[in-house]
């Protein structure tokens, strides 16, 4: 029986040259949840030092390539990714500068979502996440 998995980090890739951005999910157990810790985690603020979560955390990845850009906490000037993790503000979140129209629904990513539901919200806004690998049934 597969476990449940659940959303701990969004890296920001960067973007190609025709301006489509590239993230992975990544996601782990819900044991996780607790104790998930990565390089640099402490900075406060964020200011693009931390690292993804070290390895032993991690249980599947998914990737997308889209044209919407997104605002990750890890580059964050004021917050930390322990402010994620406590849930005072999304891992990452649809970024609306310079946008005519509100997005409908406006992407935002919570640590600790469930990887259907992030999948869901992604299909919404015509997504489909890719994954690179899968926690194997047990």
């Amino acid at each position: 029986m597969k476990k449940e998995l659940y959303l701990i980090y969004v890296h920001k890739i960067g973007y190609d040259y025709s301006g489509n951005w590239f993230y992975e999910f990544i996601f782990g157990e819900s044991e996780t949840l607790k104790n998930v810790d990565g390089e640099n985690w402490d900075s406060t603020p964020a200011k693009g030092n931390p690292e993804p979560p070290f390895t032993e955390f991690i249980k599947q990845v998914g990737k997308i390539s889209t044209d919407i850009n997104l605002d990750v906490v890890q580059d964050s000037d004021t917050f930390c990714m322990y402010d994620s993790v406590d849930k005072v503000m999304a891992l990452a979140w649809e970024n609306i500068d310079g946008l005519e129209d509100y997005p409908e629904p406006r992407l935002a990513f919570r640590f600790g979502m469930p990887i259907k539901e992030v999948g869901d919200l992604l299909y919404e806004r015509d997504l489909v996440m890719e994954c690179k690998f899968e926690l194997e049934d047990e």
